[in-house]
């Protein structure tokens, strides 16, 4: 069952052309919009914090604190594309991180195959709710709540509530812990991903045909797209991510334990949400959805250096998931009023 839908807004080069100078400006401002406040947080907080905030040491400290957020907004990305949603991507981190460490530590299985499995176990849960949503006929929302649920209870009982801890190998703990060119490498993957996705969506059938699910998935049927598979297909490819993300945060972390995963669901939203907000307007997309992130870790960077609070983070994540949701929802109104 659909959960959200996918229209993009973005201006045709025919209607573009027919735009004066003032015009364009005024109707690419929704595209680049998000892209220019980012650019415009990073020279405002560099101004008011020289010494702390334009420097290699708070650009590695955002990569590599963002890194796994990016990695589960691509994922939550994917199955918003055919409009569904996937709310695993907060809670799958919590079982798979613990995961990966306890079938080194308490199993003795060598860090590469139990990564393999790991990534394994997370394409299958996609798997599982691909199954839920397009055979079950459950929404997306609830189905994967129930799903993300089971997960998170699974993680309480496998670590009794206790942490997981032990010695792990080398070669796992450069999984996160390696500099390339002074970067993390995570930002690298995320890099990487972000490419791959990019191409993906933009230059071949399945992207296209994920977009035409989620903009109209009875149109998509009767074009003669297998929407069955493809929903599955997204699903298990989100499953897939989020279980990479888990290692990933294993590997940073060094230790697993249940109470750590959940805090990442609603950043990982967020920046999924914002990405339809750019870009391409009106509908999820790759870059978008990083330029989503990275506008929430430059805000959130700098308000903590200005001395924030606490809970300054959870609050901004909160009400920009908010703005984001209402400016989406006002575009596919406005887009709905103009074909009238």
């Amino acid at each position: 069952m659909q959960s959200i839908e996918s229209n993009a807004l973005e201006p045709t080069r025919a209607e573009m052309k027919e735009l004066s100078l003032a015009g364009k400006l005024i109707r690419l401002a929704p595209v680049y919009g998000l892209v220019l406040l980012t650019l415009g947080l990073i020279i405002l907080f560099s101004i008011l914090l020289p010494d702390t905030f334009p420097t290699l040491l708070n650009l590695r400290a955002i990569i590599s604190d963002k890194a796994i957020i990016a990695l589960l907004s691509l994922a939550a990305m994917i199955p918003m594309a055919a409009g569904r949603i996937d709310l695993t991507v907060g809670y799958g981190i919590v079982l798979w991180h613990i995961l990966a460490i306890s079938l080194q530590t308490m199993f003795g299985i060598p860090w590469p195959i139990a990564v393999l499995i790991v990534l394994c176990l997370g394409a299958f849960v996609g798997f599982l709710n691909g199954i839920l949503v397009e055979i079950a006929k459950i929404d997306a929302f609830i189905a994967t709540l129930g799903t993300g649920t089971v997960l998170y209870a699974l993680a309480l009982w496998h670590t009794g509530g206790r942490q997981v801890v032990g010695v792990l190998p080398d070669g796992f703990y450069a999984v996160n812990g390696t500099f390339l060119f002074g970067l993390p490498i995570t930002g690298y993957y995320v890099l990487a991903i972000t490419i791959a996705m990019w191409l993906l969506f933009e230059y071949t059938p399945i992207g296209r045909y994920l977009y035409a699910i989620g903009a109209n998935p009875r149109a998509a049927e009767l074009n003669g797209i297998p929407t069955r598979k493809f929903v599955v297909g997204a699903f298990i490819s989100s499953g897939l991510l989020t279980a990479l993300a888990g290692v990933i945060l294993a590997s940073k972390l060094r230790i697993g334990q249940a109470s750590v995963g959940l805090e990442y669901l609603l950043p990982a939203l967020v920046g999924a949400f914002l990405g339809s907000t750019t870009i391409k307007p009106g509908r999820v997309n790759v870059w978008g959805t990083i330029v989503g992130v990275a506008i929430l870790a430059v805000g959130i960077s700098g308000i903590q250096q200005f001395g924030g609070s606490f809970w300054v983070e959870p609050m901004f994540n909160g009400v920009t998931l908010l703005v984001a949701i209402g400016i989406a929802g006002y575009a596919q109104r406005r887009k709905g009023a103009s074909r009238k």
